[in-house]
Parts: structure tokens; C-alpha cells; sequence
């Protein structure tokens, strides 16, 4: 019931010789579909008109067919059908972020200044960070801790920051002062609506707004920026 002997051989011969020619099968060439899609998320602009709803697709059809050289009828039927294909799947980007504009619209905002952050090694002796942590919080104050493998990011009030360099002497390996933190503060949807802090880092980065520290605690969402860029974080933090 198996294959045989001189069948297999044959076969055998007939692959060979492809793998000895060293030639390598060539990548299909990419659709009309492709194409177009990879020309929408080139620009922008077009594919903010489409999530909007504000273009003439056989404007635009044209315009890619003549950019893309496939003038062809039938390449520009191709064009036109996905076209209105990325305009639906657009638009449901718009829904969902819509869903992520009313949870912020419902959020508050804290925002305090005089912050500094630290980045100190491991190394340290933990008593002494908990030492000025229950200090910090004693006079209710705020005192956050990330440890990384390394380092800890310690992010305090600009009063103490003496003392805590008279503490971690030789082991502090830098100090950002001159910032600000903003607290988010969102209703309870947020923990199970996917993109919310992703949407409001690209807010702020968009329009040349660094953060400096970021960190989450259920449905506050934490930044530390420079105090200089609060009066334009302020302006895009605002649903």
C-alpha cells in the first residue's frame, strides 16, 4: 500500500533540482487592496476625512490610482470598494474612541507642583527610604516608589529633596525637579475599556508634551511633566 520504489525516486528527482538552482521563489506582488490601504495610512489627513465621513471616494480613487500608475478600469473599481472598506472600519475607531472621550469627560483632574523625581540605585538601605517615606506621609504628603531592576523611581515633594539627598548620598544617579504631577481620575468604566491611557499619551504627544514619569493606580492614571508644559497639557487634557 505505500509508494514505490522508482515512484519515489522520480519524484525525488523532480524536486532536486529546484533546490540546487539556489533560486529563491519571488513575494507575490501586493494587491490592489494592499496597496491602497498602505497609501491611506501614508496620509493622515485622508484617513481622518474617511473616519469622518467627509470624502468623495471616486475623488479619491482617482487621485490613488494616479499616484499608485494603476489607471485601469478595474483597478480602480478594486480602489474604490476598499476605500469604503477603510472608511466602515474608520469608523468604528471614531465609535470606540468616542466610548474613550466620555470616560474622560467624567474624569477629574488634580495637578500638583513642586515635584521631583529621583532615580536612585538598589543599593540603598530600605530602612532609610521607608524612614522618609513615613516622614513624607506623616505631614500628608505624597511619596511614590517604582522599583525597576536597578533603580527606584522616587517621586516626592520638592521640600524634602535635601534631606533625601543628605540620606542617598553616592547613590543617587540623577534628579529632575521643575515638574508637575497630574492625576486622572476616571470613573470605574475605564478598568475594562481598552486604549483610555494609551489615547491620552498620544494627546500629549502629538503636541510635543514629554512625560517625564507615568504610573497607574486602578482608575487614577498618574503623569509627572515639566511644570512649563502644564498650562498646554491643561489645554489637551480637557474632554
Amino acid at each position: 500500500m505505500g509508494l514505490k520504489t522508482g515512484t519515489f525516486k522520480n519524484a525525488a528527482s523532480q524536486v532536486l533540482p529546484m533546490a540546487k538552482s539556489g533560486k529563491s521563489s519571488k513575494m507575490p506582488a501586493p494587491s490592489t487592496t494592499e496597496l491602497t490601504g498602505e497609501y491611506i495610512s501614508e496620509h493622515p489627513s485622508i484617513a481622518d476625512c474617511l473616519k469622518k465621513g467627509v470624502v468623495n471616494y471616486s475623488k479619491l480613487s482617482r487621485r490613488i490610482a494616479k499616484e499608485l500608475g494603476i489607471e485601469k478600469q478595474t483597478s480602480l473599481d478594486a480602489i474604490l470598494i476598499a476605500c469604503r472598506r477603510y472608511s466602515a472600519k474608520y469608523r468604528n475607531e471614531l465609535v470606540a474612541e468616542e466610548v474613550m472621550l466620555n470616560i474622560l469627560r467624567k474624569s477629574e483632574l488634580e495637578i500638583k507642583n513642586k515635584v521631583v523625581v529621583a532615580i536612585v540605585s538598589r543599593k540603598i538601605y530600605m530602612g532609610s527610604l521607608m524612614d522618609i517615606e513615613k516622614k513624607i506621609r506623616k505631614s500628608a504628603d505624597f511619596f511614590y516608589a517604582i522599583e525597576g531592576k536597578n533603580y527606584f523611581t522616587v517621586i516626592i515633594p520638592e521640600k524634602y529633596l535635601e534631606e533625601f539627598n543628605q540620606l542617598f548620598e553616592g547613590e543617587i544617579r540623577k534628579v529632575a525637579k521643575d515638574l508637575a504631577m497630574v492625576t486622572i481620575k476616571s470613573p470605574e468604566e475605564m478598568e475594562s475599556t481598552p486604549g483610555v491611557v494609551a489615547y491620552i499619551y498620544s494627546r500629549l504627544g502629538e503636541h510635543g508634551i514629554n512625560i517625564v514619569e507615568t504610573m497607574s493606580c486602578w482608575t487614577d492614571t498618574i503623569l509627572v511633566l515639566s511644570e512649563d508644559d502644564i498650562p498646554m497639557a491643561l489645554k489637551y487634557l480637557k474632554f
